[in-house]
């Protein structure tokens, strides 16, 4: 994976098409910067550098691997291409030490990257047996086998609950804690082991056990709905007016959380009763797209990856004040 073009070859950027369709009327502004939130292998990024020469693009990531193959297929466009290793919570941050006070598009393509799904030793898979890490940035933070090691019953159901949807939570959580005072759960493939037991056979002939208790491990190791919490203000108090916010979501609770953000920036802030709407209180924000769109069915077919994504943007109409 040395050499830009076998960096290429390994993502298929998803919705590719339609996020350079609904980020182009921002780009009309000269000297546009964009800030590629979740940067991963370079996909978005290349894409859009190729199609506006005059943009800037401010690429952000946690994951200290996937920035620098980003930044070797992305080397060509000099310094139109800024690389900055953070979590997207500190997007307003990554701007500022950019020397930009607004920028003209944001585009956050949430979940998981093809590069840590891919690499086995990183323990996001449950279909390859790993150290059980899940941690994007692998330079801090507490593992998923700690969280197992460590949580008590009744958190690790909460997770699973939540995070994970599973309705097996309990049951679940109840499993961990026998198997672990045996042995520790160091690797992806004895906990997949532990949750293949505790399932019923009717439902693993519905869906492998592992699916939703590893989405809800991955999201609490890497605090990716605080994250989200975050970035989402910051994206829009960031937004220049004719600006764009492009926001693709791979699970319902995310997708939730940028709906309500969405719709919160989009309605006015009159008080209720008032026989004029007053300048100030005239929503700065208006929904570009008409709830959450999903990938074409060719690209479904093509790249599974893009089946359970949901994209809503926005679009700044009014400067705050």
């Amino acid at each position: 994976m040395g050499s830009p073009d076998e960096i290429a070859e390994l993502h298929d950027p998803v919705m590719l098409d339609r996020c350079i369709e609904l980020l182009q009327p921002a780009f009309e502004a000269e000297n546009p910067v964009v800030v590629d939130g979740t940067l991963g292998m370079g996909g978005h990024s290349e894409a859009l550098l190729d199609r506006f020469p005059q943009l800037t693009l401010i690429g952000l990531d946690r994951d200290t691997e996937a920035l620098g193959l980003a930044s070797k297929r992305l080397a060509r466009f000099g310094d139109r291409f800024r690389p900055v290793h953070t979590v997207y919570d500190g997007l307003i941050d990554a701007v500022e030490q950019q020397g930009f006070e607004r920028v003209h598009g944001v585009l956050l393509d949430l979940g998981v990257s093809s590069l840590q799904l891919d690499q086995a030793d990183r323990g996001f898979a449950y279909a390859q047996d790993a150290p059980l890490d899940m941690r994007m940035d692998q330079t801090s933070g507490v593992t998923a086998a700690e969280i197992i090691a460590q949580e008590p019953e009744g958190r690790l159901r909460e997770l699973f609950e939540v995070y994970g949807d599973e309705p097996l939570a309990g049951r679940y959580a109840r499993a961990i804690v026998r198997a672990r005072e045996i042995e520790p759960i160091r690797r992806s493939g004895q906990l997949v082991d532990v949750l293949q037991e505790a399932t019923p056979a009717a439902v693993k002939r519905q869906r492998h056990p592992a699916k939703r208790v590893f989405q809800a491990l991955r999201i609490e190791v890497n605090n990716e709905l605080g994250a989200l919490q975050g970035v989402i203000p910051q994206a829009l108090k960031a937004l220049a007016v004719g600006g764009r916010a492009v926001v693709m979501s791979y699970q319902s609770l995310e997708d939730r959380m940028v709906k309500r953000a969405f719709q919160k920036a989009t309605q006015s802030t009159a008080p209720a009763g008032l026989p004029v709407e007053l300048p100030e209180h005239i929503a700065k924000f208006s929904l570009v797209t008409k709830g959450a769109e999903t990938a074409p069915q060719a690209e479904q077919e093509r790249n599974p990856r893009s089946i359970p994504v949901r994209l809503r943007a926005i679009e700044r109409v009014r400067e705050d004040g």
